[in-house]
């Protein structure tokens, strides 16, 4: 398994290279988001000593054709918007090797960790070089040892949707439980424990060699 950490300088033609190096101050995270035809939904949150100017650059660049504000903050602002700039799910969708949210994005760059195999990140990696793109690679981990596999968030809130039933059929809990649990919000205990699946996921297909016994169990 390989799970690297890349910086990406952004295309000069998306809206959030635009509004980054404007504000180079700011920290841009895309906390998820979805392509949707000719356009991407997102949800994006600011953090900067001035979220109300971030906030109204990202609202009325010419690529963002939607703008909801859910919270801002003296140094904070979480909003949904859509936008017609999809190059980032274009260029995903051409490597192979879906990325792993928050993408963090600071003055005309981006970050975001991936896991894969060797070979989706050679794929990857090619794909960067054949689009030109200047980048840097933060960090590369090659290893079948799955101790270092998850975070300590991310093992906290798994352990504990593990104890409270949460990956039972039925569940025995709601993902609001497991959040109440932890006292953190409801959206925050989604995404990490989303992430933890899909890392443990990747590591058993690309990774372990085992075999187990089919299940018999269609569900």
């Amino acid at each position: 398994m390989i799970a690297a950490r890349l910086r990406i300088r952004l295309p000069d033609d998306v809206w959030i290279a635009d509004v980054s190096q404007a504000n180079p101050k700011a920290t841009f995270r895309l906390l998820s988001g979805i392509r949707a035809g000719a356009t991407a939904v997102e949800l994006g949150e600011v953090t900067t000593d001035d979220p109300a100017t971030v906030g109204d650059a990202i609202a009325t660049h010419p690529s963002v054709t939607a703008y909801e504000e859910l919270e801002r903050t003296t140094d904070r602002v979480l909003a949904k918007y859509e936008t017609t700039d999809t190059a980032l799910y274009e260029f995903v969708a051409e490597s192979g090797l879906p990325i792993e949210y928050p993408v963090t994005a600071e003055n005309g760059w981006y970050e975001f960790d991936l896991t894969g195999s060797r070979a989706e990140f050679d794929r990857f990696q090619a794909a960067i070089e054949d689009a030109g793109r200047q980048y840097e690679l933060l960090s590369l981990v090659h290893s079948t040892d799955p101790a270092g596999l998850l975070t300590d968030r991310q093992r906290d809130v798994l352990t504990a949707a593990l104890r409270a039933g949460y990956f039972e059929l039925p569940r025995d809990c709601t993902l609001a439980d497991v959040a109440a649990a932890l006292d953190i919000d409801k959206s925050t205990a989604s995404r990490v424990l989303r992430r933890g699946q899909t890392r443990i996921v990747k590591w058993f297909l690309t990774t372990a060699t085992a075999q187990p016994p089919r299940s018999t169990d269609r569900q």
